[in-house]
């Protein structure tokens, strides 16, 4: 069994003790996401460079947390929607080496859709 398939058989088992499923629903499981992922932008908020780097200095467990948090989401929707999320991340990673060629993309902060023929 893949370290992978253990954490969401657990996430699975946390949420069915709790009898949880029931209120996981696409919108909320896609709410709850969006929301983890903005308690990850607080930490960064109105931060310079410089800011930013001490408070990861200081904060690392926290910001840690709200990944993690964020992972969760992400793995349990991806198993309740029948998701092999390694397959798509690979399937994503394909499709973006083709939206932006090394040749073009290196050093650029440009979307694929501004890069010149």
């Amino acid at each position: 069994m893949s370290e992978l398939t253990k954490i969401i058989e657990r996430i699975r088992d946390f949420n069915e003790a709790r009898d949880w499923r029931q209120f996981h629903n696409p919108k909320d499981m896609a709410l709850s996401l969006v929301l983890e992922a903005a308690e990850v932008m607080e930490h960064f908020q109105w931060k310079n460079a410089e800011e930013m780097a001490e408070h990861l200095k200081n904060k690392k467990e926290e910001v840690g947390d709200e990944l993690a948090d964020v992972l969760y989401w992400v793995l349990h929707m991806s198993d309740e929607f029948g998701i092999d999320i390694l397959d798509a991340l690979d399937k994503k990673m394909i499709k973006n080496e083709a939206k932006y060629p090394v040749e073009k993309a290196r050093g650029s902060n440009k979307k694929y859709t501004e890069h010149q023929v």
